[in-house]
């Protein structure tokens, strides 16, 4: 991946924090913008100049939350939340608003770095063997283009959640882990209590119980993990 190439949008109104990230980030071959009130940095996300977007929770005029809820509505950019250390409630909503990471605050820039290569990385077309897309009934899952369909319609993923679905319909009927897909799909170890695995799958659900009603789903298998279920 060229990171030269990589323009990162960085919203959050705390300037001495805003720039130190920014040329921490700018250092390692980032182009960074810098955002300090939500309305703003809502319409900056909706440009579509940006290949990321760093978003802190507490913000002038619109804040985190909501403005990730908006993006939603109509953008897949890759998100991740900044949230105050030990606050799990923003943390969870923000992923289930479809957040893709999180990093606590206070921010080390080197942890930031490494979930923003990460996530840019899982944006990247994947190489695979022929076929490049795998049938399970009514679910198609196109790899190469990281598309998912259900009888033709069109399923809106994050990349979080294609990596996840990709994951589960290359299993099968076996199960894959807690562990695996928090290290395959999220791109790092899972930890004790985190729950990133859990609020992406439950998206990921939902929306294949939507667009297929109750025909798609992803099966919760106690203990162990998850497995995909088409009938």
């Amino acid at each position: 991946m060229d990171e030269d190439s990589k323009r990162i949008l960085l919203i959050d109104d705390d300037h001495e924090l805003g720039a130190m990230l920014g040329e921490y980030l700018e250092s390692e071959g980032f182009r960074v913008e810098i955002v300090s009130d939500g309305v703003r940095g809502l319409a900056r996300a909706l440009s579509g100049e940006h290949d990321a977007v760093v978003l802190d929770i507490m913000l002038p005029g619109l804040n985190g939350i909501d403005l990730l809820r908006a993006l939603r509505e109509s953008n897949q950019l890759p998100v991740i939340m900044l949230s105050a250390r030990g606050d799990e409630v923003d943390k969870v909503i923000g992923l289930e608003l479809g957040a893709d990471d999180y990093v606590a605050k206070p921010c080390y820039p080197r942890e930031l770095v490494a979930r923003l290569r990460a996530n840019l990385r899982r944006q990247q077309p994947v190489i695979v063997p022929q076929p490049a897309t795998i049938l399970l009934g009514g679910l198609e899952v196109q790899v190469a283009a990281r598309k998912a369909q259900w009888q033709g319609a069109g399923v809106e993923l994050t990349a979080s959640e294609f990596n996840i679905l990709l994951i589960l319909a290359r299993a099968g009927e076996a199960v894959a882990t807690k562990d695996e897909i928090s290290l395959r799909g999220l791109g790092r170890a899972r930890q004790t209590y985190d729950r990133s695995v859990d609020v992406h799958v439950s998206n990921l659900r939902q929306k294949l119980e939507a667009v297929s009603h109750g025909a798609a789903s992803v099966e919760t298998v106690r203990g162990v993990g998850y497995r995909l279920g088409v009938r």
